[in-house]
């Protein structure tokens, strides 16, 4: 795969080890770890790795966005307390704000409910040069609907539209979504934050009993909880059907985040470089110009 080309050699974990190969059938926990932190044996190294990581995302920013062709549209979807936002905040943290935009999905409000499902991911779709981070996306479709099926109700969709074929047709709607994205110069990558259920009660509980963090707890979150084995046969189905050759998922370990935010560092690192991105070549004329203010410049009275 072009992406493993770009991994740094000393990269730290194998890449078959969260990548989900296209026709995979996915069975979650066996076939990911959870607590997986390849070779490194310590957060200190890990996270002298993720700063020279954070160093080169900001360069290749500045590249994707000089060259104005691709765009790169980063999924998060991920269970409670995976650590999808602090993921977003310190692998991210080096990246300049005019150039990349994070966009949560919550629950649909009614103007969203009166279009198709993909219509509020599509208005804010990032544009060239730009980084677009969907922190949950329209693979909520085909999670919390299909969870918890009086979302679906709440869509008014078409009588042919039944239970037995709705996620089928979703999936290849996705699918062909996805390849159309990348046809036209989206470069995708979608992660799933895999945490165990023992982490997450830990990070629960640690929620409730530090005052500090008591905001980011939800007693919805712990009601969610008890529908545990739904969401993870909803996402084996997820990666089964959308894992593709242009746009596969990445099951991230996410029981110990700094190895998540490490391992998600390095992948898109590598995947902006296999854009092959280089600064615009400017035509003669515009040489020329360059040289002529140059010239302005250099003779100008002080």
């Amino acid at each position: 795969m072009t992406l493993a080309k770009h991994l740094p050699k000393r990269s730290g974990f194998d890449l078959e080890k969260v990548i989900v190969a296209p026709n995979q059938t996915v069975h979650l926990p066996e076939d990911f770890d959870s607590s997986y932190t390849g070779s490194f044996k310590d957060k200190k190294q890990a996270e002298e790795e993720l700063e020279e990581n954070v160093q080169q995302l900001t360069e290749q920013q500045d590249l994707l966005y000089a060259n104005d062709t691709y765009s790169l549209l980063i999924v998060f979807q991920a269970l409670d307390a995976a650590g999808k936002d602090g993921t977003i905040k310190h692998v991210m943290s080096g990246v300049n704000p005019q150039g990349c935009q994070v966009h949560s999905f919550k629950a649909p409000s009614v103007e969203e409910l009166d279009h198709d499902y993909l219509w509020r991911t599509n208005c804010r779709l990032p544009q060239r040069g730009q980084i677009g981070i969907f922190n949950r996306s329209y693979y909520e479709e085909v999670l919390i609907a299909r969870v918890h099926p009086e979302v679906l109700v709440q869509q008014h969709l078409p009588p042919a539209n039944d239970k037995k074929s709705v996620w089928k047709q979703r999936f290849d709607d996705i699918n062909h979504f996805e390849r159309y994205l990348t046809n036209n110069g989206v470069a995708i990558l979608k992660f799933f934050l895999n945490v165990s259920k023992e982490e997450q009660k830990k990070r629960f509980l640690k929620r409730i009993e530090e005052p500090e963090k008591n905001w980011k707890f939800s007693a919805a979150d712990v009601r969610e909880r008890q529908f545990w084995e739904k969401y993870i046969q909803a996402y084996e189905q997820v990666f089964t059907h959308t894992s593709t050759p242009w746009a596969p998922w990445f099951v991230i370990p996410a029981d110990h985040k700094w190895f998540t935010r490490l391992c998600v560092s390095q992948l898109i690192v590598a995947k902006l470089k296999t854009l092959g991105l280089k600064y615009p070549t400017l035509a003669p004329d515009k040489v020329a110009a360059l040289e002529k203010a140059k010239e302005e410049l250099l003779n100008e009275r002080e």
